[in-house]
């Protein structure tokens, strides 16, 4: 595999722990924390490789409706990422962002992401976005009311908005859009994740559930992705 022809930005919608545990004769949670071990090797490859950008939807909009039990356990398990990883992501120049309303989460998992971005905000290494209390539908209407609250103050005139515009109000401002998309456990759908973003994206569902996506399995991803052609809707 060529590191030249990298995608610049993979995002990565990581689902397949539940099943996972099933199989297995697990609880939930413990295929969720091995979610959260898979997730570890996938980032460090990102960065040792040099890939811009990773997104990974973490804990979508609709996911409140879990039971109470398994939502707090997540939220815990944010609590833990950040707290044991952002020395090492750090250290290694990752930048975080979160991609949701981070105001709505629980003050703990609020607490952790924030330091989080703030500790990380001046590093020049794999921007790395973690999707939470996030969904598409509403990070486009949040950019429409945005630049709806911007007409209404003549800050600008709504027949001059160009596209460049509106993508200045969403969560990934200023990152380039998504090259690939990965979606483990072989569903195929998006799921409200990165719509504007992922407009031209590559699109790739493996089998494989969450918990048992090697790096191995995502260099192959990222093969499969080189050998694709890419056309914006032109000819060759």
């Amino acid at each position: 595999m060529s590191l030249s022809a990298l995608p610049r930005h993979v995002a990565i919608i990581m689902d397949g722990n539940g099943r996972w545990a099933k199989k297995n004769a697990f609880s939930v949670m413990l295929g969720h924390r091995k979610g959260v071990e898979a997730l570890r090797d996938i980032i460090r490859y990102s960065s040792d490789a040099g890939i811009q950008v990773l997104s990974l939807y973490a804990f979508s909009t609709e996911n409140w409706t879990r039971p109470e039990a398994e939502v707090k356990a997540l939220m815990g398990l944010i609590v833990e990422f950040f707290t044991s990883e952002i020395e090492e992501l750090h250290r290694n120049k990752v930048k975080i962002r979160i991609l949701g309303d981070v105001e709505a989460l629980p003050d703990k998992a609020r607490a952790a992401v924030i330091s989080a971005m703030d500790t990380t905000k001046d590093n020049g290494g794999l921007q790395l976005n973690i999707a939470l209390n996030y969904g598409a539908r509403d990070e486009i209407l949040r950019a429409v009311k945005s630049l709806a609250m911007k007409s209404a103050d003549q800050l600008l005139q709504p027949q001059d908005i160009t596209w460049a515009d509106f993508a200045q109000e969403l969560y990934t401002k200023d990152q380039p859009d998504v090259d690939l998309l990965i979606r483990t456990s072989g569903e195929q759908r998006l799921s409200n994740f990165l719509l504007c973003q992922s407009a031209y994206a590559e699109l790739l569902f493996p089998e494989t559930l969450w918990p048992e996506f090697t790096v191995s399995l995502y260099k192959d991803a990222l093969a499969t992705y080189q050998r694709r052609e890419r056309r914006f809707g032109g000819r060759t």
